[in-house]
């Protein structure tokens, strides 16, 4: 390797490590801890198998992971979504970065897949036991996503979607995720 590859890729490491560094947090700060409670059991790395529910009604299967971290002062928490799991090619690798809102007394999500051009936004407040999540992606169909069946080391992720308030809501996704690290 040449001394300027060398020197970039020192430059480039550095970069990555202070950004990162900036980036991730601990955990909450104490006056928003119960409030960040919703997604905060979410903190660690899953395994997951995925099921796609095609409009022709036939089914496609993977497997995948995801990661869950503290970021921006503990204020937000982040994701990233791997399909399938690494080191496969994916064919989904995307985050979500969920901010709590006191004013509205739920989280603001922001959904981002630079892979697949996918791109939603949703407001998210617990229901139940269940959390749901609801907003419009980025064909401008109306979106819905759940976590159900929560427990502290697994969880049932079920995607929806439909055209018009009046259209019933469509299965187009589900995960299934087994925690494998806190």
């Amino acid at each position: 390797m040449s001394l300027r590859n060398r020197q970039l890729e020192k430059i480039m490491t550095t970069t990555i490590s202070a950004f990162l560094s900036a980036l991730g947090s601990e955990g909450p700060p104490a006056d928003r801890a119960e409030d960040m409670a919703l997604y905060g059991w979410l903190i660690g790395s899953w395994e997951m198998d995925t099921v796609h529910h095609l409009d022709d009604g036939t089914i496609q299967n993977w497997d995948g992971e995801c990661h869950f971290g503290w970021v921006l002062e503990g204020r937000a928490i982040q994701d990233i979504w791997i399909r399938p799991r690494r080191p496969a090619p994916p064919t989904m690798y995307g985050t979500t970065l969920r901010i709590f809102d006191p004013g509205i007394g739920g989280w603001h999500i922001i959904w981002s897949d630079p892979l697949n051009q996918d791109y939603s936004r949703q407001i998210g407040r617990a229901e139940g036991k269940d959390i749901v999540q609801i907003g419009e992606d980025s064909r401008g169909l109306q979106a819905r996503w759940r976590f159900t069946e929560i427990t502290a080391d697994s969880f049932h992720w079920i995607g929806e979607e439909r055209a018009a308030d009046s259209d019933p809501w469509r299965v187009t996704y589900e995960h299934f995720a087994r925690r494998t690290a806190c």
